[in-house]
């Protein structure tokens, strides 16, 4: 790819470079803890983590030690791409008729305690430092410690999102309070400190994930769960473990689309690449309305596979293989009208191919050795349920708002049983050489797959540069709907907006500060004579900076 070519200076910005490493996030001060760790010796998993433990810190509205993360890592040595899914389970007393009997009939209210599965982003950042990381994971989490005992002046967006989160959720829970200034949330440039959450930190840095799932922190998320009406158990915690999974990838411009298996929903990223391909998207070049059009109608088809096929592969047969077979992509891709918006679509059956056989924070990181980590963590919708254990300084997830409450579904409540997730890292490598392409991800629930499409078709179809292909103009299917309105970014052509209304679109057109519904994206790409290409997302607060 020539990235000196003339479309790479089309953003208002431009991107950071280094041969170093580069850590990109929503966060300046997370972002500036990454490098210092990278400063000071430490790998690119190593300043991931510092980077995490930051951003619980700086923005607790949208991730923490209560959520769960999903990691991708690349290797320079052996070239090779891993997996960790850090997504916990439904507790062992929430059953089917449980939730039923409770009331509930298609799934669960957003907030309700019954979303509280087992947090696994404390287990998770100690495994992934622990297999990839040169520091201690003390070290590591200094920085965090550090703001939250001390205290940090808050950010523009995210004090927005905070003061929302706060009096919807934390102005209503008994423990709220440890993550509000007098009752409410911060201002922006306002100084906060967040001394029970920096406890908790340090708990982590002295004694690793022992606390929370065996520990004192374990007895106060159990504690705050079931004096809110939950059913989480001790017993929950301590069966909890990450797990090392096997990345599934897809070939695309001469590279390796990497992504987690599911529980994630990764998979329709890559279902969508490949009816691009079908459909001959490469032909479409020249013409935003048309690859607009069929970026659109490819997600449709692939939002539909994901929402019947993408479940726990513990308890569900994934037909991953067939599902991302070439057959099976053509098969799809009939579907596709060039003139026309298609009807909602069904999931489509790869069996019959052929073929054989809310609110969230990404970042990544690169370091001097060539190694990369692609990184997401999330409550979910802003602070989750909002309920804090007391004590501890941060809120518990509402991830269990992903299951259904049907029977015959993959995706269906059961005891044990990881829901259908959204939170998806991504990657990239060179297909003939299995070299570094790029990190990448843009976060924001159903967003994710859409947004990780758009920057991926920016960078390898039409050679922007990072932080342009950022910037770009994005679309959504509004949350993730095959039958969903479109959502349109004002920058987006008025022109390309208008043939799309033609061909049949319902469109709605965002601006200002609806913008972030559009995803907030991070990029790290590994260009020629070893220098890295960082760029942080316009729509949100942070930046990508280089080690000198």
């Amino acid at each position: 790819m020539n990235l000196l070519s003339s479309r790479c200076y089309v953003s208002r910005r431009s991107p950071v470079f280094s041969i170093r490493g580069v850590v990109a996030s929503s966060q300046p001060f997370a972002t500036l803890a990454g490098v210092d760790i990278l400063r000071a010796g430490g790998s690119a998993a190593d300043a991931a983590v510092a980077v995490a433990a930051v951003l619980q810190v700086t923005q607790p509205c949208s991730t923490g030690l209560g959520g769960d993360c999903f990691v991708l890592h690349y290797s320079a040595e052996g070239n090779k791409v891993e997996a960790l899914n850090g997504s916990g389970r439904c507790p062992r007393a929430l059953t089917l008729e449980a939730a039923r009997g409770a009331g509930f009939r298609d799934r669960l209210p957003p907030y309700h305690p019954y979303t509280v599965t087992v947090p696994g982003a404390a287990a998770a950042w100690v495994d992934a430092q622990k297999r990839w990381g040169r520091l201690h994971l003390s070290q590591v989490v200094a920085p965090a410690i550090d703001l939250a005992e001390r205290g940090f002046p808050v950010s523009p967006l995210t004090a927005g999102w905070w003061r929302e989160g706060a009096e919807r959720l934390l102005s209503r829970q008994r423990h709220g309070g440890e993550l509000m200034i007098d009752g409410r949330g911060p201002r922006p440039g306002e100084l906060i400190r967040l001394p029970a959450l920096g406890r908790s930190l340090r708990l982590l840095a002295e004694q690793g994930k022992e606390p929370f799932y065996r520990g004192s922190i374990a007895e106060k998320i159990v504690a705050a769960v079931d004096e809110a009406g939950g059913v989480l158990s001790l017993e929950d915690l301590a069966e909890h473990r990450s797990q090392w999974v096997e990345p599934i990838h897809t070939r695309y411009r001469g590279c390796h689309i990497w992504e987690c298996p599911p529980n994630g929903h990764g998979l329709a990223v890559l279902l969508a690449l490949n009816i691009l391909e079908a459909c001959g998207f490469a032909r479409a070049r020249g013409r935003a309305a048309d690859r607009m059009h069929l970026m659109i109608e490819a997600m449709r088809l692939a939002f539909a596979d994901a929402g019947r096929y993408v479940a726990d592969p513990d308890f569900s047969s994934v037909p991953v293989e067939e599902l991302l077979s070439e057959g099976y992509a053509r098969q799809r891709a009939s579907a596709v009208s060039l003139k026309q918006a298609m009807e909602p679509p069904l999931w489509g059956d790869p069996k019959s191919s052929g073929a054989a056989g809310g609110d969230t924070v990404y970042f990544c990181t690169t370091d001097a050795q060539g190694n990369a980590c692609s990184f997401i963590n999330s409550n979910y919708m802003g602070f989750g349920t909002g309920i804090v254990p007391e004590g501890c300084g941060f809120s518990l997830h509402n991830r269990g708002y992903g299951f259904l409450l049907e029977t015959d579904h993959p995706n269906g409540l059961a005891p044990g049983k990881r829901p259908y997730h959204t939170i998806i890292p991504g990657l990239s490598t060179h297909a003939g050489s299995g070299r570094l392409h790029m990190a990448f991800g843009v976060m924001g629930g159903m967003m994710q797959p859409q947004g990780h499409l758009q920057v991926i078709s920016a960078l390898l179809d039409d050679a922007l540069d990072p932080q342009a292909a950022l910037d770009r103009g994005r679309f959504q299917l509004e949350e993730g709907r095959p039958d969903g309105d479109v959502l349109l970014e004002d920058s987006v052509d008025p022109a390309t907006a208008g043939e799309l209304k033609d061909r049949g679109h319902r469109l709605r057109i965002l601006s200002g500060l609806d913008r972030p519904v559009f995803g907030l994206g991070q990029i790290i790409l590994a260009g020629q004579q070893g220098v890295y290409w960082g760029a942080s997302d316009p729509r949100g607060d942070g930046c990508a900076l280089g080690i000198p």
